[in-house]
């Protein structure tokens, strides 16, 4: 995905007004950038995707990939399960991921029987499925709106399916949130991001992606019915979670 991909620039001048982030035509171009520059620990935890649905998915189940962006979670499982080992609808909110999205898949992964629409992941239709992912999503959704997609995406698991959750997360504790907060921008530091960039992106995601905590997310798991999940990977303020439908 890289070869078609821009540097990420968009916070680098002084903005009179910080319009809220979107994900429009201008994030696509650098999004493969902004999110290795910007995610701590984002490649792991795609890389470990096609590996844990070689253990765990049925063979020939249905997948799903909500939230998809470019298609990096699909790419994932693409690289390490054969064509025939399952089939792939991946969603996504804006018209612009959903475009690149199918050109990017339909270049790497021919023969794979994947299919790539726009829509909401709070109404879309859900088949039965032995595999979800949702990667750096549910955050950019109304907290209010959270319990329900959740309670949808695990009866929509077949008995034995698995939910990967990828979030940014918060913490209860002052002193952890701003540590983590703290080194979360040296990290972008390090990666090249000036102060003016961090300050503006930071202004553009304001009440517009909201983390919850990971005993949130767990707790949230746990009301909606799954009864088995762990955290699997975190590293600073971004962490995984895997749920196993009983």
């Amino acid at each position: 995905m890289n070869d078609a991909s821009y540097r990420d620039a968009l916070f680098s001048t002084p903005l009179d007004r910080v319009a809220s982030f979107s994900f429009d035509e201008q994030v696509v171009r650098c999004f493969p950038d902004m999110i290795r520059r910007s995610v701590p620990g984002y490649g792991q935890i795609i890389g470990m995707l096609g590996v844990i649905a070689a253990r765990h998915l049925r063979h020939g189940a249905h997948v799903y990939d909500l939230g998809c962006s470019l298609g990096a979670s699909t790419l994932a499982l693409c690289q390490q399960l054969p064509a025939d080992a399952f089939t792939l609808d991946a969603i996504d909110l804006s018209p612009a991921m959903v475009q690149r999205a199918r050109d990017v898949l339909a270049e790497h992964c021919p023969g794979y029987a994947i299919g790539v629409h726009e829509g909401d992941i709070r109404t879309c239709p859900l088949q039965p499925a032995g595999l979800i992912m949702v990667n750096f999503t549910l955050q950019f959704l109304d907290p209010a709106d959270r319990d329900a997609v959740i309670e949808r995406l695990c009866r929509a698991l077949e008995p034995g399916g698995v939910l990967i959750l990828a979030e940014k997360i918060t913490f209860a504790d002052d002193a952890q949130r701003t540590l983590m907060s703290d080194w979360h921008h040296d990290f972008k530091r390090a990666n090249g991001y000036s102060e003016l960039e961090i300050s503006q992106k930071r202004n553009a995601l304001e009440n517009v992606m909201i983390p919850d905590t990971l005993d949130a997310h767990h707790e949230r798991l746990t009301r909606c019915g799954f009864t088995r999940h762990y955290t699997w990977f975190q590293h600073l303020n971004f962490a995984a979670m895997v749920a196993f439908r009983n």
